[in-house]
Protein backbone atom coordinates (compact mmCIF):
# COMPACT_ATOMS: atom_id res chain seq x y z
CA UNK A 1 0.00 0.00 0.00
CA UNK A 2 1.29 3.47 -0.86
CA UNK A 3 2.26 5.86 1.91
CA UNK A 4 1.98 9.61 2.12
CA UNK A 5 3.25 12.30 4.43
CA UNK A 6 0.37 13.04 6.81
CA UNK A 7 -0.62 13.83 10.38
CA UNK A 8 -1.09 10.82 12.66
CA UNK A 9 -1.29 10.11 16.39
CA UNK A 10 1.87 8.90 18.16
CA UNK A 11 1.77 7.15 21.55
CA UNK A 12 4.84 7.24 23.79
CA UNK A 13 4.86 3.79 25.38
CA UNK A 14 7.09 4.99 28.23
CA UNK A 15 4.56 7.64 29.27
CA UNK A 16 1.41 5.53 28.71
CA UNK A 17 -0.05 4.24 31.98
CA UNK A 18 -2.66 2.03 30.28
CA UNK A 19 -5.68 3.92 31.66
CA UNK A 20 -7.56 3.59 28.34
CA UNK A 21 -9.08 7.08 28.40
CA UNK A 22 -7.84 7.66 24.84
CA UNK A 23 -9.77 4.69 23.43
CA UNK A 24 -13.26 6.22 23.69
CA UNK A 25 -12.62 9.54 21.87
CA UNK A 26 -11.17 7.65 18.90
CA UNK A 27 -14.36 7.14 16.89
CA UNK A 28 -12.41 5.36 14.15
CA UNK A 29 -11.21 2.62 16.50
CA UNK A 30 -7.51 3.23 15.79
CA UNK A 31 -6.50 2.97 19.47
CA UNK A 32 -6.72 -0.17 21.59
CA UNK A 33 -5.19 -1.30 24.85
CA UNK A 34 -2.72 -4.08 24.11
CA UNK A 35 -0.62 -5.63 26.86
CA UNK A 36 -1.59 -2.79 29.19
CA UNK A 37 -0.57 0.03 26.83
CA UNK A 38 -2.47 2.16 24.32
CA UNK A 39 -1.46 1.50 20.74
CA UNK A 40 -2.50 2.71 17.29
CA UNK A 41 -3.52 -0.63 15.81
CA UNK A 42 -3.56 0.52 12.20
CA UNK A 43 -2.38 3.74 10.57
CA UNK A 44 -5.24 3.60 8.06
CA UNK A 45 -7.71 3.91 10.98
CA UNK A 46 -6.10 7.06 12.44
CA UNK A 47 -7.42 10.29 10.91
CA UNK A 48 -4.93 12.37 12.90
CA UNK A 49 -7.66 14.61 14.37
CA UNK A 50 -6.21 14.16 17.85
CA UNK A 51 -9.40 14.07 19.94
CA UNK A 52 -7.60 11.51 22.07
CA UNK A 53 -4.80 13.90 23.08
CA UNK A 54 -6.72 16.05 25.55
CA UNK A 55 -7.86 13.15 27.73
CA UNK A 56 -4.46 11.55 28.28
CA UNK A 57 -3.45 12.19 31.90
CA UNK A 58 0.24 11.49 31.27
CA UNK A 59 0.79 13.36 28.00
CA UNK A 60 1.69 10.14 26.20
CA UNK A 61 -0.17 11.09 23.02
CA UNK A 62 0.97 13.59 20.42
CA UNK A 63 0.36 14.26 16.76
CA UNK A 64 3.24 13.93 14.34
CA UNK A 65 3.70 14.27 10.62
CA UNK A 66 5.23 11.17 9.08
CA UNK A 67 4.95 8.67 6.25
CA UNK A 68 1.85 6.52 6.74
CA UNK A 69 -0.79 4.81 4.70
CA UNK A 70 -3.70 7.13 3.93
CA UNK A 71 -6.65 7.29 6.33
CA UNK A 72 -9.47 5.01 5.17
CA UNK A 73 -13.02 5.97 6.09
CA UNK A 74 -14.11 2.61 4.68
CA UNK A 75 -11.74 0.69 6.99
CA UNK A 76 -12.88 2.74 9.99
CA UNK A 77 -16.53 2.03 9.16
CA UNK A 78 -15.83 -1.68 8.69
CA UNK A 79 -14.03 -1.77 12.07
CA UNK A 80 -16.99 -0.13 13.80
CA UNK A 81 -19.36 -2.60 12.18
CA UNK A 82 -17.20 -5.54 13.26
CA UNK A 83 -16.71 -4.48 16.89
CA UNK A 84 -19.92 -2.50 17.41
CA UNK A 85 -19.93 1.05 18.68
CA UNK A 86 -17.62 1.62 21.62
CA UNK A 87 -19.50 3.50 24.27
CA UNK A 88 -18.32 4.44 27.72
CA UNK A 89 -20.49 7.25 29.07
CA UNK A 90 -18.59 10.27 30.29
CA UNK A 91 -19.93 13.10 32.45
CA UNK A 92 -19.09 16.73 33.13
CA UNK A 93 -16.70 17.06 36.04
CA UNK A 94 -18.45 20.28 37.19
CA UNK A 95 -22.18 19.53 37.03
CA UNK A 96 -22.28 15.77 36.42
CA UNK A 97 -24.37 15.95 33.22
CA UNK A 98 -23.86 12.91 31.04
CA UNK A 99 -23.41 13.00 27.29
CA UNK A 100 -27.01 11.88 26.77
CA UNK A 101 -28.14 15.28 28.12
CA UNK A 102 -25.24 17.59 27.21
CA UNK A 103 -22.43 18.07 24.72
CA UNK A 104 -19.10 17.23 26.35
CA UNK A 105 -15.60 18.28 25.35
CA UNK A 106 -12.27 17.06 26.71
CA UNK A 107 -10.26 19.58 28.72
CA UNK A 108 -7.02 19.72 30.68
CA UNK A 109 -7.19 21.71 33.89
CA UNK A 110 -4.91 21.77 36.90
CA UNK A 111 -2.94 18.84 35.50
CA UNK A 112 -6.01 16.64 35.01
CA UNK A 113 -7.67 15.39 31.83
CA UNK A 114 -11.42 15.74 32.26
CA UNK A 115 -14.71 16.18 30.39
CA UNK A 116 -16.78 19.37 30.68
CA UNK A 117 -20.20 20.19 29.22
CA UNK A 118 -20.67 23.21 26.99
CA UNK A 119 -22.84 24.87 29.67
CA UNK A 120 -20.01 24.73 32.23
CA UNK A 121 -17.18 25.50 29.82
CA UNK A 122 -17.61 29.33 29.82
CA UNK A 123 -17.42 29.39 33.63
CA UNK A 124 -14.31 27.23 33.49
CA UNK A 125 -12.72 29.59 30.97
CA UNK A 126 -13.82 32.93 32.41
CA UNK A 127 -14.25 32.08 36.08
Amino acid sequence: MDTTLRTIVRIDEELCNGCGLCVTPCAEGAIELIDGKARVVSDELCDGAGFCLAVCPTGALSVETREAVPFSQEAAHAREQARGPLYIEQSCFRCGSGEKKAVLVPVRTQGNSLWVCTRCLPTLIHG
